[in-house]
């Protein structure tokens, strides 16, 4: 009875942490998808007036110019390419997701922010609850593989080992199987599908599992590349359960 109840509270655990993510990615979405289409906009129209009277700029007006294009470019917006890029949105439901993702893992980019008032002042409200939830996600999962470590350690025992030698196996197993399925396949995945070296792709799985974020390598933000749907999603998921291994190794 006690098992049942354990997995029910896990089973609810788990679903109420994923529909608060997909509830805030909805809402973020909402909240700032309007403004940065106008933010496109105006970057478009400054990109068109420039090129039609760059000869005539003064110095003034160029360094104006490049202000405005640096604002964009920091505010998730880059006036490349033709128009048909300004109708892709930052805030469509993957990248919004991630960002949910990101903020309750406290990881935070910054490559991607709210920028409106009301997605702000939200932001604020779902990282104050979020990221309290996000530990007691990652508890309860690295709770659910520490069974394993039990169940691995029960059977080498029962092989006639000793226990010191089960706990330096057992942390050798995890530690290895982690490395192997959070590190080292992930960046083989980045490396095909964002065109990074190998070793920029453990790079940036390191850097994204210790919660360091720098931003300096994001995934799915380069304008020339095509990317699957729901890419940034699945890289959501990753983290989380990567993070939820890492917990694991310090309990151990």
């Amino acid at each position: 009875k006690a098992m049942c109840s354990g997995k029910l509270q896990t089973a609810l655990l788990v679903t109420g942490y994923f529909v608060y993510l997909l509830v805030g990615a909805a809402v973020f979405q909402a909240l700032e998808r309007t403004a940065e289409k106008q933010e496109k906009m105006a970057a478009a129209q400054m990109k068109e007036a420039f090129l039609q009277n760059f000869t005539q700029f003064t110095v003034a007006e160029m360094e104006q110019f490049m202000k405005n294009l640096i604002e964009a470019i920091q505010n998730g917006v880059y006036p490349v390419g033709n128009e048909l890029q300004f109708e892709e949105s930052n805030w469509d439901f993957s990248n919004s997701f991630f960002f949910a993702g990101t903020v309750v893992s406290t990881i935070g980019y910054g490559t991607l922010h709210p920028k409106t008032a009301g997605g702000q002042l939200f932001c604020v409200f779902f990282a104050l609850f979020g990221i309290p939830l996000n530990i007691v996600f990652l508890h309860r999962v690295g709770k659910m593989l520490s069974l394993l470590c039990k169940k691995l350690g029960k059977f080498l025992y029962e092989k006639g080992m000793r226990k010191k030698k089960i706990k330096f196996l057992t942390l050798l197993f995890f530690l290895a199987t982690g490395i192997l399925v959070f590190l080292c396949l992930p960046s083989v995945f980045f490396q095909i599908t964002e065109g990074w070296s190998y070793s920029e792709g453990i790079y940036f799985a390191f850097i994204t599992l210790s919660t360091i974020g720098f931003g300096d390598y994001v995934v799915g933000k380069q304008s020339d590349r095509k990317y699957f749907s729901y890419y940034r999603v699945l890289v959501a998921i990753w983290i989380l359960f990567g993070l939820a291994w890492i917990a694991l190794l310090f309990n151990l």
